[in-house]
């Protein structure tokens, strides 16, 4: 199991590359987090789970699945979240307490956990924040519930570059019960700056103090995967001559990790001002969690006057599942999941939203004569997914792109409903004129050789309980 000493410490950077390279030597891998809180999601068989899973799923060569990410929280605001139970939402535990939620989820997690470890031959466990926040450790299923469950050898990440990165380590330990302090089997050291010999003798005080082995110190890696939450602010390039992509970050923004591609071929920015669209080649307004609610935030925030200028001006607008229903004319809520309000009337559809939840792959294909700023895609075939409660119609049958009602178009505003659509290299190809010789996979091996160099691989075989007769190692250059 990969636990931190807190969020964003490297828990499923590490967690992916160990599922590629348990993978690599023959094994039959599974990642499994019992529950992840994240608004962005991939559809699997069975309903959706969180996108770090389903990478690491893809790294372990695995078939995603639910049982990966048995619950999942998907944040709607600072007080609310809708539940995701083995891929699909659960309104009567959303409403149970926070506290009380523990008899209903962890028979879930633990049935999917074992199911797991019977079917494969390692399942790589990742924790949630840290294992140490002892205000919620009577309800923690995702760090010390689940190792133990799996009698799961731990290893602790922490991140290095936020400073204090010793005192993390120690002080995680030491608010940890003799019990579970046992199962720690290493300390790994992440996003690593500087020069390695000015570490001594940190690493050995804190080894003689713990009795846990420091296995490995990671550098600061730029790598194409997305972060976990898909909001990573992009490394600007002042000289770039790329296209300018600006993406409204509104407060319940998701599924923003389909975006990670775009930054291979534009200048890639989240924003919250208006004032920053002014430069835009494409305006994207993204999946949402809770439609109503941004697309208020949305006008308070002064969009909507610079949204219709620019769709005036001719300036390439595309909304994806909840932008697009921003987009349309107006949003109904009749089962009352999300709110009512009256859209941006960009685009000639409505939406209504109903209390069950669509989550499923297509494939589609752009109609024969698109509008003159999207002409370029017109006849493209690509491969979606859905997750959505809304069901967005046009109500004259006019302005459809997309087969099967699927996407809309007016001037130069497009609405889809499918995420992933540059995901498709040709699809990003045609928009941006950009070579996007792009594989997830040549990626994981990229990002599985540099942490793997950094980790002390004998010690993470041996904690892993790999014998000694096990297959040699493996780089992605000679594992075919």
């Amino acid at each position: 199991m990969v636990q931190g000493t807190s969020s964003w410490a490297g828990k499923s950077l590490i967690t992916t590359a160990l599922c590629r390279h348990f993978s690599r030597r023959g094994l039959r891998v599974a990642p499994f987090k019992a529950q992840n809180m994240s608004n962005n999601a991939r559809v699997v068989a069975g309903g959706e789970i969180g996108t770090a899973q389903y990478l690491q799923a893809i790294a372990a060569r695995a078939t995603p699945d639910v049982r990966m990410n048995p619950v999942l929280i998907k944040p709607e605001g600072d007080t609310r979240s809708q539940v995701v139970i083995n891929g699909t939402p659960d309104p009567d535990v959303a409403a149970i307490p926070w506290r009380d939620r523990s008899p209903r989820l962890w028979p879930t997690m633990e049935s999917s956990l074992r199911s797991l470890m019977r079917e494969y031959d390692i399942v790589i466990l990742e924790g949630a924040g840290s294992p140490a926040e002892i205000n919620l450790s009577d309800c923690d299923m995702t760090n010390l519930r689940a190792a133990e469950a799996a009698d799961a050898a731990v290893l602790m990440v922490t991140d290095i570059n936020r400073g204090g990165a010793f005192a993390h380590l120690y002080g995680t330990w030491g608010l940890m019960t003799p019990e579970d302090r046992a199962r720690i089997s290493g300390f790994i050291l992440n996003r690593f700056r500087g020069d390695p010999g000015l570490l001594s003798p940190a690493p050995e005080r804190l080894t003689e103090l713990t009795g846990v082995p420091f296995v490995g110190l990671v550098p600061w890696l730029r790598h194409e995967l997305p972060d976990e939450d898909g909001v990573a602010t992009p490394r600007p390039d002042p000289d770039s001559a790329r296209p300018v992509v600006r993406v409204v970050h509104y407060p319940t923004a998701s599924n923003l990790d389909e975006l990670k591609p775009l930054e291979r071929v534009a200048d890639l920015r989240f924003i919250r001002d208006p004032a920053d669209l002014a430069d835009a080649d494409l305006i994207l307004l993204p999946g949402s969690k809770h439609v109503a609610e941004d697309l208020g935030w949305l006008r308070d925030a002064g969009f909507e006057d610079r949204l219709r200028r620019a769709a005036a001006a001719g300036t390439r607008i595309l909304g994806i599942c909840g932008g697009l229903q921003m987009l349309g004319e107006r949003i109904s809520d009749p089962a009352g999941v999300d709110g009512t309000a009256a859209g941006l009337g960009l685009l000639p559809v409505r939406t209504e939203f109903r209390s069950d939840k669509l989550t499923e792959r297509a494939a589609v294909s752009f109609v024969a004569e698109m509008p003159g700023p999207w002409s370029a895609l017109a006849g493209l075939e690509w491969t979606g997914y859905e997750i959505r409660h809304g069901r967005t119609a046009s109500p004259d049958g006019s302005a459809a792109v997309l087969h099967d009602r699927r996407g809309w178009a007016a001037g130069s505003v497009l609405g889809i409903t499918l995420h992933g659509i540059f995901e498709d290299p040709e699809i990003v190809r045609t928009m941006f004129a950009g070579e996007t010789a792009f594989s997830l996979d040549r990626v994981i091996d990229d990002l599985t050789d540099r942490v793997m160099a950094s980790l002390d691989i004998e010690a993470i075989d041996r904690i892993a309980g790999l014998t000694a007769a096990a297959a040699g190692v493996q780089t992605a250059a000679d594992s075919g």
